[in-house]
């Protein structure tokens, strides 16, 4: 039996580097979009993600900071085993370069190719507040 904490989970969650992150759109729809981490997740659960000023999930996020990441990976089972990850919290947005830099890494630049000086550019900053995992046949929640 596998009993994770913040910690386990923001180490499993480094080694996924695409996570979905949903947010509320303007008429209460759920909007999901694949982002990538990085491998950019602390050991308190924050995770960081960048895009750009004009986006839908920008608006979202601006009008309601409740997001909900989802992550899929590699079980600690083996056997082909799988790990699915549910994380509920709020969401920053930062628009400061110092903390862009702080989070980037070269990878990033295939889709911001000025780097950390893109104009827009904003990065998200996801506190995890509530996280659910489904680790083989385990299965727990954590509040944070």
């Amino acid at each position: 039996m596998t009993m994770h904490t913040m910690a386990s989970l923001a180490e499993k969650m480094q080694q996924i580097d695409f996570a979905m992150l949903s947010t509320h759109t303007e008429d209460g729809q759920i909007g999901a979009r694949p982002m990538s981490n990085n491998q950019d997740v602390a050991y308190g659960g924050d995770s960081y993600y960048f895009t750009t000023e004009d986006t839908l999930m920008v608006k979202d996020i601006e009008r309601d900071p409740r997001v909900n990441l989802s992550f899929h990976g590699k079980g600690s089972e083996g056997n082909g085993s799988q790990l699915f990850i549910a994380v509920e919290g709020r969401a920053d947005l930062i628009r400061d370069q110092h903390e862009f830099r702080e989070h980037w890494t070269p990878d990033l630049e295939q889709w911001f190719v000025q780097g950390a000086d893109t104009p827009g550019l904003v990065m998200i900053r996801v506190h995890a507040e509530r996280a659910h995992y489904w680790d083989g046949a385990d299965e727990g929640e954590l509040e944070l």
